[in-house]
């Protein structure tokens, strides 16, 4: 089979805030912005990665999530354990220091962790974590 991995999601419950750091901090550009209000989609992705996007939806804007759900997604998000994402680049540090200067929730600075992988983290907007580890 020949598949790839076309669009990834993650929830968001400020629009324009998620937008402003996938957008303005990380240098994705916006390849879609539908809906009004706190009910957008909002499609992102690397520059120069046409086929690889990222969609910033509404967290509870199925209709099958029950009031129950939409409490415990809600709650799930405030502490940031509920979307989470892991990125790539060549030169984690100078990254870092770019998604830094954005004001953005830095959650672990750049580290050599035990498995090989040298990696920091911070959080989106709506408390997604954001991993963003070094291409070698």
């Amino acid at each position: 089979m020949d598949i790839t991995i076309h669009t990834s999601s993650l929830p968001h419950d400020d629009p324009d805030a998620s937008l402003a750091f996938y957008r303005d901090v990380l240098g994705f550009e916006v390849r879609s912005d539908v809906g009004q209000g706190r009910m957008r989609w909002i499609t992102v992705g690397p520059a120069g990665q046409p086929d690889t996007s990222l969609l910033l939806a509404p967290p509870a804007a199925d209709p099958g999530v029950t009031e129950d759900e939409r409490r415990t997604i809600t709650e799930m998000m405030a502490k940031g354990t509920y979307g989470w994402i892991l990125l790539a680049t060549p030169d984690l540090d100078a990254t870092f220091e770019r998604v830094q200067a954005g004001d953005t929730e830095v959650v672990q600075e750049p580290t050599e962790q035990p498995y090989g992988i040298r990696d920091c983290a911070f959080r989106d907007p709506a408390g997604n974590l954001v991993r963003i580890q070094e291409l070698r």
